[in-house]
């Protein structure tokens, strides 16, 4: 086979046009510099196949002649490992941070310390027994007395109701996200679109780098929600399987929610699962401050025989049920004496307190533990969205370099076109006129 007689040109020209389209990649990098979940795209340019040239000459033989260099595809730049990793550690932030949101919360709850908080209305009870023990005929005395034993089952009840409206809270912002119709499923709907769309590019040909894009942007907002694992299908889609659920939250084009999850789902919906549920920190916080309440109407109403100073043994139904002239301050007959009054202001410090006390450090090492563990798996997701961003960020830069680069080349093919084409103009000037 000889020389086709305008191969020269198509060479160059296929010069021409493959630095043309690695300038278009370079400038749709560069103009997403800042747009989230980009991913840096490099044009891929491969030679074109040769020409075979029988040889001319008495021995046989032949070669190769290279006709030029073709962009065969525009490939995303991606790191499937550092994907992994980052989501995984995601779902560890999301739940540390909702964590330390939620025991926090219940910590400004409990108020202390402060002079409306529960230890301090504990002392001020005591000290009002006190000041009985001092003076047991004082109506005055008996009725600061009665005051401070409603005054401290008022802050009982409404800790506890705090508490009680966290897990509410925590149970509501669950469904919202994790119901029908929520944030998790309209999500997943999302990515089961955008499969379908990647399969069909695919088969069409098409290189699907922007949907691609898309569908990882949201599997990272997914992983914040609970852990998940990826499996990247023959057919371009992605399988996506969520927490401990039974099935796969998107297979192909199907989406499987909602379904039942535990805690052991992690990421932000499993630590609102265990603050809303009966085995979660805070219905334990609740407990304790259960056990305050009984222990203190038992200790009381033990010493105050007459009549039981306080009515219900749980926070939320502790009561005063002694009027002022109720108010017992000795063992009768004697009626005018201050034992029993002294008795109960020297149960400050008692067991009450101390099961207050245990619960109130309990709240505050969680608290710091939370705290510490967000900061901790904050700074990992960070390292590695840097370590990504280092694979498949746009670096102004490293684009700059190329544009001059690719301008080069098409500079260069510009000129062997334009000589080319001198060249044959000249032979066709010089010799198109012979015969005629």
């Amino acid at each position: 086979m000889s020389i086709p007689t305008l191969q020269g040109l198509q060479t160059t020209l296929s010069g021409l046009l493959a630095n043309q389209e690695a300038i278009d990649v370079t400038g749709q990098n560069i103009t997403n510099v800042d747009t989230e979940g980009y991913s840096r795209q490099v044009a891929v340019l491969e030679t074109n196949e040769p020409l075979h040239i029988a040889s001319l000459s008495p021995d046989g033989g032949g070669g190769q002649l290279g006709t030029g260099v073709s962009a065969t595809a525009f490939t995303r730049i991606r790191n499937e490992y550092l994907d992994a990793q980052y989501r995984t550690r995601n779902a560890a932030l999301g739940s540390s941070t909702t964590q330390t949101n939620e025991l926090t919360q219940a910590q400004s709850a409990f108020d202390e310390p402060s002079s409306s908080s529960i230890a301090s209305q504990l002392s001020a009870f005591w000290s009002a027994w006190s000041g009985l023990s001092n003076d047991p005929t004082s109506e005055a005395a008996k009725v600061a007395v009665v005051s401070a034993g409603k005054q401290l089952a008022a802050t009982l009840k409404e800790v506890n109701g705090q508490l009680q409206s966290i897990e509410a809270q925590a149970a509501q912002e669950y469904n919202a996200i994790a119901g029908a119709h929520g944030e998790l499923q309209s999500d997943a709907t999302q990515i089961a679109h955008l499969n379908e769309q990647i399969k069909l590019s695919l088969l069409a040909k098409q290189q699907p780098n922007e949907l691609e894009d898309r569908r990882d942007l949201l599997l990272d907002k997914v992983s914040e929600l609970g852990n998940i694992a990826v499996t990247k299908e023959s057919d371009g889609t992605d399988t996506v399987r969520f927490g401990d659920a039974g099935e796969a939250l998107v297979e192909g084009s199907k989406v499987d929610w909602p379904q039942a999850i535990t805690t052991a789902t992690g990421g932000r919906l499993g630590a609102l699962l265990e603050s809303a549920s009966a085995g979660g920190p805070i219905a334990g916080y609740r407990n304790t401050l259960n056990e305050v309440a009984a222990t203190l109407a038992e200790s009381v109403n033990k010493l105050h025989t007459s009549t039981p100073f306080f009515s219900g043994k749980t926070a939320a139904t502790l009561a005063v049920a002694v009027t002022p002239a109720e108010v017992q301050t000795a063992e009768p007959p004697n009626t005018g004496g201050n034992e029993v009054a002294i008795a109960i202001a020297a149960l400050r410090g008692g067991a009450a307190e101390q099961k207050y006390a245990d619960v109130i450090a309990q709240v505050g090492s969680a608290v710091q533990s939370a705290t510490s563990t967000s900061a901790n798996n904050k700074a990992v997701v960070t390292a590695l969205s840097a370590q990504r961003q280092s694979v498949s960020g746009v670096s102004l830069d490293e684009e700059m370099t190329n544009l001059v680069t690719y301008q080069r080349g098409y500079e260069a093919s510009a000129r062997a076109l334009t000589a080319m084409d001198e060249m044959l103009s000249t032979l066709i000037d010089h010799t198109g006129g012979v015969g005629l």
